[in-house]
């Protein structure tokens, strides 16, 4: 059988068209970057208390109506209960001051039952302030951003089968549409349950979009080209995500925001003209005339002459199996946790996002020197071993605490990268976007949770990290049974894939002569 990379080595590597599909797939990531986690800044929570109506209070009244309480140590206004209105009224028309007439412990309270006035230091409106999801709605805030999680959940499970059926390319671009215009109808929500509904969708438009210009863009390129893809795409993300505060400060309004941010991706709607279709995948479904129609164009672009026939006979299977459900529950973990890492919340977003551009560039270096197994094994262990160094750290050394959190973001977001790469090298052409999906899908279930894993801090300040790091330890095990797949072409079919997978951890091999050994490697 031949080869796909032996019967394209004509093209070369690094071609006209390699470069331009290069530079247009990246491109098409900004805009998923720059809105992946806009959720931080539109579902914040911003300073709050109960609503005082106009009631001809006196000055000391209005200032004493809303209880004080002690949080992590210090004194602030309660932003659930104020004392009984009927009650401070009529103290005040009587004369009496509080705090000196008035014990106010004394005082019975109520809750918000006029609603909340929301701090504008910060945001001019976000969707907590629009919806009023505090106090007893307040589970609503995390529930949104799981509710966006589950949609790249089953974006991860829908776009695999459909990119495999009707090819990458329309599910690429469907699914940029999809990400930009649900992401511009959530602006007109007239409820939170209409949000979060369009959020949903959103998210499935957000991660079939990921997964399919990964998929796409490796399929296309070979050697190790293939490899500064990853480097790019990611790279393209984290310079999005690094955008997505400077937007932020400057649009403090929630609506508005969504509004400019969903624009840019129906820019891109024009790229259908320059990105071709995956000849690996026209192959793998009989279709060699278009393939070879493909890289003939390409061919042209490269000034390089194509040989005849490009392709002989093309026949192909796929098995799908893999997770990442650590580095994702990890990344989205940590993510979401910005607004804690310093006061203000764009320098702390900006913190978080800037952190991955070494963790993307570390993943590229692993990626070209290291075998795979190792370069994961190695990856969740800084990530793990700097969450668990958290609880050492005294409480007045916050920024230490806050550089060992990123150093942990920086070990998942280099491992969350490398695994779109390893995966990709382990499964066969015709199920490759199924078999990506369905990992990038597993790995999902981890991100639907990560928003509760952070509300655990109510019961421990440092129980979030502790859960993380220990699912780091825990996939660090799993790894060790991972074939390797380092310096070998993507696998073509299931015989090829199965030969990869004999490839075992050393603890788990047989006693075996020197000359078995050396039979199973000429095999490989």
């Amino acid at each position: 059988m031949q080869d796909y990379e032996d019967a394209t080595a004509f093209l070369g590597h690094w071609g006209r068209f390699q470069q331009q599909v290069f530079f247009l797939i990246c491109v098409s990531i900004l805009t998923n970057g720059l809105r992946s986690l806009l959720i931080v800044f539109v579902a914040d929570t911003p300073a709050h208390h109960c609503l005082i109506p106009d009631l001809n209070l006196t000055v000391d009244w209005y200032r004493a109506v809303i209880p004080i309480e002690v949080v992590d140590g210090k004194q602030e206004l309660s932003r659930c209960s104020r004392y009984r209105l009927d009650v401070v009224r009529n103290l005040s028309a009587q004369g009496f001051l509080p705090g000196r007439d008035v014990n106010l412990t004394d005082l019975e309270q109520e809750s918000c039952v006029d609603g909340w006035s929301y701090s504008k230091d910060i945001y001019q409106s976000t969707l907590v302030s629009e919806f009023d999801l505090v106090c007893s709605e307040q589970w609503k805030k995390p529930f949104t951003s799981t509710v966006l999680f589950l949609g790249v959940l089953t974006g991860s499970f829908v776009s695999g089968p459909f990119a495999d059926r009707f090819g990458r390319k329309p599910v690429f671009f469907m699914t940029m549409g999809v990400h930009a215009i649900f992401t511009l109808a959530g602006v007109f929500s007239p409820s939170w349950v209409v949000f979060v509904i369009l959020l949903f969708f959103g998210g499935l438009g957000h991660i079939s979009n990921y997964v399919s210009a990964f998929v796409l863009g490796s399929e296309i390129v070979t050697g190790k080209v293939r490899v500064l893809l990853s480097l790019g795409i990611t790279l393209s993300y984290a310079v999005g995500y690094m955008c997505l505060p400077l937007f932020a400060y400057f649009l403090r309004d929630w609506t508005s925001l969504m509004l400019v941010l969903s624009l840019p991706g129906f820019l891109y709607l024009p790229l259908w003209w320059f990105i071709p279709e995956s000849p690996r995948w026209l192959l793998s479904q009989g279709r060699a005339d278009e393939a070879e129609a493909i890289l003939r164009k390409a061919a042209k672009k490269n000034k390089v002459e194509a040989p005849q026939p490009i392709f002989d006979d093309y026949l192909q299977r796929a098995l799908v199996m893999n997770t990442r459900f650590t580095m994702s529950t990890g990344y989205i973990g940590l993510s979401l946790n910005t607004s804690q890492l310093h006061t203000d919340p764009y320098i702390s977003c900006f913190i978080s996002a800037a952190v991955e551009v070494p963790a993307y560039i570390s993943s590229w270096l692993a990626l070209q020197y290291l075998p795979r197994r190792l370069a994961v094994i190695c990856i969740l262990v800084l990530g793990g071993a700097s969450l668990y160094s958290i609880l050492l750290v005294p409480q007045d050394l916050s920024g230490l605490s806050m550089t060992l959190e990123m150093v942990g973001k920086f070990g998942v977001t280099a491992g969350f990268s490398l695994m779109y790469v390893y995966t990709a090298e382990l499964y066969p052409t015709a199920l490759r976007n199924t078999a990506t999906g369905t990992c990038s899908a597993v790995s999902r279930v981890g991100s639907c949770i990560a928003p509760f894993i952070l509300e655990l801090s109510v019961y421990s300040k440092y129980l979030p990290q502790i859960v993380l790091g220990t699912l780091c330890f825990l996939a660090v095990f799993a790894s060790i049974f991972l074939p390797e797949s380092f310096g070998q072409p993507l696998p073509q079919t299931i015989q090829q894939m199965q030969k990869r997978e004999r490839i075992k951890c050393p603890c788990m091999k047989r006693k075996a002569n020197s000359k078995s050994v050396v039979m199973l490697e000429s095999q490989l």
